[in-house]
């Protein structure tokens, strides 16, 4: 990990791609390769499938900090949204704030504060609360939280994804007639399966840093790991962490000004 993390570093490597331990490959990470101007903390970032199938959403922070500030969960905005627009389409990516209500006296102080410095910026597309049914629906492209929410909401999806999985699967092998049921839709549930596998999100962003790094899970198999390669291999071809740095400078003058 070490090893990788110096080779970015001495631009020998153009990332770094790992399935170790989460802890100990941001805490090297940001030792080694430091956080960009302007960022605090890296904030580890995902795709997330939605229910629009030509659509995924990005959330971030998954577990890299358990107590944010507002003003670390402002930059997971920015990192967020450029992110988005640099390996996804150039439009302007939507950014929600997750909370438990839409309205605005709903939330901590924390996500209140949060979302007067998001309202301020006209160079990030807020779009307000969203409550978690909300980021399956598609309805933002950035979901930004707190690393302690969202690692929860991340293990949580996870689970209910095999859960389901177990379900479907129980369901058609309870009998004979019900196998055959599931040979006439071994098409459908294939397909169904392919939807519901978590590898097929697998590679998740460490943003904020001078250097890519993309966090592939411990146990992924040859296909989930290959998908995290090619994460890190598009942030590299749009050159995300010089985007994230552009945007960053940007935005601090203008709040300097």
């Amino acid at each position: 990990m070490r090893v990788s993390l110096n080779l970015v570093k001495e631009g020998t490597a153009n990332a770094c791609v790992s399935a170790g331990n989460t802890g100990a490959l941001m805490a090297t990470a940001k030792f080694v390769l430091k956080t960009l101007p302007g960022i605090d903390r890296p904030a580890i970032s995902a795709l997330l499938p939605t229910m629009d199938r030509d659509k995924n959403v990005r959330v971030l922070d998954l577990g890299a900090n358990v107590d944010s500030t507002a003003e670390q969960l402002f930059q997971f905005a920015i990192m967020g949204s450029v992110l988005a627009s640099a390996v996804g389409s150039q439009r302007k990516q939507a950014v929600g704030l997750w909370n438990i209500g839409e309205e605005n006296i709903k939330g901590n102080e924390q996500v209140k504060e949060t979302s007067k410095l998001l309202e301020a910026q006209n160079e990030i597309n807020y779009i307000g609360y969203i409550e978690g049914d909300d980021i399956y629906k598609g309805v933002a492209d950035v979901v930004v939280c707190d690393g302690f929410v969202g690692n929860v909401a991340l293990k949580t999806s996870e689970g209910l994804a095999k859960l389901l999985t177990q379900y479907i699967k129980e369901a058609f092998t309870r009998n004979w007639l019900t196998k055959l049921s599931a040979f006439a839709a071994m098409h459908v549930l294939k397909r169904l399966a392919k939807r519901l596998d978590p590898s097929g999100y697998n590679g998740a962003s460490l943003v904020g840093l001078q250097g890519i790094v993309v966090k592939s899970h411990g146990g992924a198999k040859t296909l989930a790991f290959a998908n995290a390669i090619e994460e890190a291999i598009r942030e590299v071809q749009n050159n995300v962490t010089g985007a994230i740095k552009s945007e960053v400078a940007v935005l601090l003058e203008k709040i300097a000004g």
